[in-house]
């Protein structure tokens, strides 16, 4: 994303950095630099206010649960694990583990182990 205008900071890195500029998680020269990208491109401008717009509703919507440390310490983890990856050309794997449990005693249907693997597979 680019509007064509030279910039001292490249709109990738812009855009790499947006979420620690909306959570105010960056030092402050790194925030005025971006501060100031944002002042001079429009195209990225408007992904921040987006993103921003995005936060809000999330935060409106789910403000009232509190995210265990655990998991913000692997997804912090494993943003910077993609992050890597990408500043070095290497393909990543993003992989996503669900857990189903089925209710299949409500359902009139016999519960057992493989319940939950036919319920996953949709059959």
């Amino acid at each position: 994303m680019s509007c064509g205008d030279p910039h001292d900071t490249e709109c990738g890195e812009v855009l790499d950095h947006l979420y620690e500029f909306l959570d105010n998680e960056m030092a402050e020269g790194d925030y005025v630099k971006l501060r100031v990208h944002f002042e001079e491109c429009s195209p990225c401008l408007k992904q921040y206010g987006l993103e921003q717009a995005i936060k809000a509703l999330i935060k409106r919507s789910c403000g009232c649960d509190d995210t265990p440390a655990d998991l913000r310490g692997k997804v912090l983890a494993r943003i910077d694990s993609i992050r890597a990856g990408q500043r070095t050309g290497e393909a990543v794997a993003v992989s996503v583990e669900t857990t189903v449990e089925v209710h299949a005693e409500a359902a009139g249907e016999p519960a057992g182990p493989g319940r939950a693997a036919e319920a996953a597979a949709g059959t």
